[in-house]
């Protein structure tokens, strides 16, 4: 590494921590030709595949696409940023762990709908209907039936009932 001072190749660490989450490694380094210290910040590099969009372009993975995406979604409903952050996080880990260099944009999607499904049905019916192209009211509504048939027992307790029905508070 070299020192930032004079210029010096020959540098030594002489404090090493983690930083944060364990995903960065701080390291305090001494010039051995001027003596001073400075820090420096070490991370892996992690590189996304290349999406493949449905007209057949590629573009590199946006992180930032893809959080506007959840969150526009999720826009008016009640869900905090951590889990939005959460999901993402499972998101990314899919593209990586895929191990490809390129992923359709089909596959990014359905991994979207996955996370909104068990975070929250509106968002997740909302997103499908961009996603999917809902072309009348009865596709949405065989979306809303395959959501509620298919919802595992344990994410049913957390979701916010989608359409009440007669009788039922607001």
């Amino acid at each position: 590494m070299r020192c930032p001072f004079c210029s010096d190749l020959d540098t030594r660490v002489i404090d090493s921590r983690l930083v944060g989450d364990g995903d960065q490694i701080r390291r305090r380094r001494a010039c051995t030709r001027c003596s001073e210290r400075f820090t420096t910040y070490e991370s892996a590099e992690l590189n996304y595949p290349r999406i493949i969009k449905t007209d057949g372009r590629r573009e590199t993975f946006n992180e930032d696409k893809l959080r506007g995406g959840i969150l526009k979604a999720l826009e008016k409903r009640p869900i905090e940023m951590e889990q939005v952050e959460i999901a993402i996080s499972h998101i990314e880990h899919k593209l990586r762990a895929a191990g490809e260099r390129e992923v359709r944009s089909r596959k990014l999607g359905d991994w979207v709908m996955e996370q909104l499904r068990v975070m929250d049905q509106v968002a997740y019916v909302r997103f499908a209907s961009v996603y999917r192209s809902f072309e009348d009211v009865r596709a949405f509504l065989e979306e809303i039936e395959r959501l509620e048939n298919d919802l595992p027992p344990e994410f049913q307790d957390s979701q916010l009932d989608m359409l009440k029905t007669d009788g039922e508070e607001n």
